[in-house]
């Protein structure tokens, strides 16, 4: 769900999703994505779409360190875990790199890959620490917290789920440790052959799981479209053809974006209409 629209009009789109029978509507946490605006805020937008849903779970795609910091984005998360009554999945990257999107905007200096893996293992460590509470102290090397209170902690129990978006071996480690569901778009050095990315992505994953002793059997995971060239929306059909062989592979999930006319992520609302009909 593209968070352009502004209220009560990103309201019906919310509610539509629910009708249509989805299981997951998600939104992007950034402050602008790729430069677009107006982008409103997903924690808020995703307060009011609790408040006009009654089933459809809700959630984050990804929230990231780039701007968040545990203990506020704990606050909001649980919130959102109690409005909508126990529908909220909070889905966690390493966030990206890009200063039209979110990267950089706090100042400071430039991130390197090893202090951004750093921060995304360390925030995602603090998170579930406070998602789970009572009470909460924490010394780390980037974020720290100091006698924070989570009463009455999240609706869901221990805490709400973590979907954690990860393809490198730290990452996948996090994935294995603390998520409830992992999510990839595949690899943009296999661009040409993305289901070959996610089988060897699988197989990294696989590979946490045995060492964190943990059955992958027990982990969902996500393929986020939109970002290869498939033919996803090209039609129902398509998509039953590509959900297939996705899930053979093992996927158990797919997130499609919501059209969004004049973009790379336009296609046939009527295309969705009979996706969400036939699944």
């Amino acid at each position: 769900m593209w968070p352009t629209e502004p209220w009560p009009r990103a309201g019906e789109l919310w509610r539509r999703a629910e009708e249509l029978g989805f299981e997951t509507a998600w939104v992007y946490d950034h402050i602008a994505w790729r430069g677009t605006t107006p982008w409103y805020d997903a924690f808020s937008t995703l307060s009011a779409a609790a408040a006009i849903t009654s089933r459809i779970r809700l959630g984050t795609l990804v929230t990231s360190p780039n701007f968040r910091h545990p203990v506020p984005t704990a606050h909001a998360a649980r919130t959102i875990d109690h409005i909508s009554g126990g529908r909220f999945t909070l889905a966690i990257g390493a966030g990206g790199t890009s200063r039209r999107s979110d990267a950089g905007i706090l100042g400071g200096g430039e991130w390197t890959p090893r202090e951004r893996a750093g921060r995304f293992a360390e925030w995602v460590d603090l998170m579930d620490a406070l998602l789970r509470g009572p009470e909460v102290t924490f010394e780390g090397t980037y974020y720290s917290a100091r006698e924070v209170l989570t009463s009455p902690g999240c609706l869901q129990r221990p805490r709400l789920p973590f979907a954690i978006a990860a393809t490198g071996p730290r990452g996948l480690r996090l994935a294995a440790r603390h998520g409830d569901l992992w999510v990839t778009t595949g690899s943009r050095e296999l661009r040409h052959d993305p289901r070959e990315a996610v089988r060897r992505q699988l197989e990294g994953l696989r590979e946490a799981c045995d060492a964190e002793g943990r059955d992958v059997g027990r982990l969902r995971r996500l393929f986020l479209t939109g970002f290869t060239e498939e033919p996803w929306l090209a039609s129902a059909e398509a998509f039953a053809d590509l959900a297939g062989r996705y899930a053979e592979l093992g996927i158990t999930d797919i997130a499609l974006h919501w059209p969004r006319p004049g973009t790379d992520w336009d296609a046939d609302l009527k295309v969705v209409e009979a996706i969400a009909s036939d699944h």
